[in-house]
């Protein structure tokens, strides 16, 4: 399992979470997707055999949010 920490521009409101969680979360090979308000971070965790960290920021920029940083552990 590949885990990956974005770092997001700061997030305004409560349910940027839930759009952000349900987006990832439905993605093939994601295990988990975790969003973390206060600090604007998202946190995963994912097969790299069925999905990319890039793939995963793509979606996070597709709905709307910049991501600042990715880091890949």
């Amino acid at each position: 399992m590949t885990k990956a920490v974005f770092q997001l521009e700061p997030l305004t409101c409560p349910s940027c979470i839930k759009k952000i969680e349900t987006a990832l979360n439905k993605m093939v090979g994601v295990e988990i997707a975790k969003v973390m308000f206060n600090s604007s971070k998202v946190k995963t965790e994912f097969d790299g055999n069925q999905v990319t960290a890039s793939l995963l920021e793509e979606t996070i920029e597709r709905l709307g949010y910049q991501v600042l940083s990715a880091k890949v552990i």
